[in-house]
């Protein structure tokens, strides 16, 4: 029987996926085989042994230690695309939101509910609406950077929208490229997409090489009008760089979901909370995704969509599987595999991937492992972590 820790409030069609009969569904566990939660943070916390796998029901995965988590052979999942067409329908909104003064126009609205007469109202909205004019999105270039699961949505949804766009992402896969439009005109780099857009959205992860990717130099390229969206994370923007040129008409407006302070009470920044996720669809599909490659690792050890592993999958051929995960150096599979013929044990199938410091294998054998055996292989230098799988 397994025991999954639960965190936060997870949607029940996630927590519904994990059979009754093999699983345990609780928020407290002595030794738990796994954790599942959206945002609780993990940093400081203490460890189970027991704990296999961690598998966050969202994109982010900045409240886990994964460094640490790594080093104790635990793998952590996120369900990347989960949550993207509630993302792209708020990068939607936030165009809209953008283009026009529809929110100071609505503002302005409620506030007029001393007058009781509804033609005197009419009047006046009539003669004061020029004041919350815009311009319209069709004909204008969306510039998308980061053309992943969500970005790649956006980028069509705009072409739909009788938009141009323009899109940057070094790191592009084949399964994203097979996504996107062949309308989406593809950019060298961020400043030849910078100084075409019209908008600029953000879609790319928090990482040390995205940090304040947009900054007081890239600024420098885009046009005084241009309209920035970051709904992708806070650290992605030099907020202080934004506010510098937003003062000097270097950029038009900023819309986001990352508030801070000195962003208040601005006509040309618009601001909301991070929702971009908050839809019961979103919910219950990252629920969803995460509770299956949870059970996925936990009884096969096959692993998909983890930010600290490689992506390894094998199917089920018959017979018995071992999976262990080591340092990425040579000679430990090698060292393995003798053990295996030592004991005139047959490998049926196998599969060996890595990962930057990571290296992980799944070997199904003919008979079953012993209790001696695991323990050998666990000795191996190297070895972080080594389980067997009926």
């Amino acid at each position: 029987m397994y025991k999954v820790r639960t965190y936060n409030q997870i949607s029940s069609k996630g927590l519904d996926c994990f059979p009754h009969e093999q699983y345990e569904i609780a928020s407290e566990f002595a030794e738990p085989d796994a954790f599942l939660l959206r945002s609780q943070k993990l940093h400081g916390e203490e460890i189970p042994r027991s704990v296999k796998a961690v598998a966050r029901a969202g994109a982010g995965t900045n409240n886990i230690p994964i460094d640490e988590y790594t080093q104790k052979g635990i793998v952590v999942f996120n369900t990347p695309g989960a949550n993207a067409n509630a993302v792209k329908e708020l990068i939607a909104s936030a165009l809209f939101l953008s283009s026009r003064d529809i929110f100071g126009g609505m503002s302005y609205v409620q506030g007029l509910s001393e007058i009781k007469d509804g033609s005197e109202m009419s009047k006046l909205l009539e003669k004061q609406k020029k004041q919350f004019a815009g311009c319209e999105v069709a004909g204008k270039t969306l510039g998308v950077v980061g053309l992943g699961a969500i970005g790649s949505l956006v980028a069509n949804m705009a072409l739909e929208l009788g938009m141009n766009v323009a899109g940057y992402d070094p790191a592009i896969s084949v399964e994203a490229a097979w996504r996107l439009s062949s309308s989406v005109k593809k950019m060298d780099n961020l400043q030849s997409l910078l100084a075409v857009s019209d908008f600029i959205t953000l879609h790319v992860p928090a990482l040390e090489i995205t940090r304040h990717l947009i900054n007081a130099e890239t600024l420098r390229c885009v046009k005084p009008t241009a309209v920035l969206l970051n709904f992708a994370r806070e650290e992605v923007v030099d907020t202080s760089a934004v506010l510098e040129a937003l003062d000097a008409g270097q950029l038009g407006k900023y819309t986001t979901d990352f508030p801070t302070p000195e962003l208040l009470n601005r006509s040309d920044v618009l601001l909301m909370p991070h929702i971009g996720a908050s839809t019961e669809e979103a919910e219950e599909n990252c629920a969803i995704m995460a509770a299956r490659q949870l059970m996925d690792y936990l009884e096969n050890g096959n692993i998909q969509n983890s930010v600290n592993f490689p992506a390894t999958k094998m199917p089920r051929n018959g017979g018995y599987r071992i999976t262990f995960c080591n340092e990425n150096v040579p000679k430990v599979l090698g060292s393995v595999l003798s053990l295996l013929a030592d004991r005139s044990m047959n490998v049926i199938d196998m599969v060996n991937k890595s990962r930057d410091d990571i290296a992980y294998s799944i070997v199904d054998v003919e008979t079953q492992p012993s209790e001696e055996l695991l323990d050998e292989i666990s000795n191996v230098e190297g070895i972080i972590i080594v389980r067997a799988i009926a």
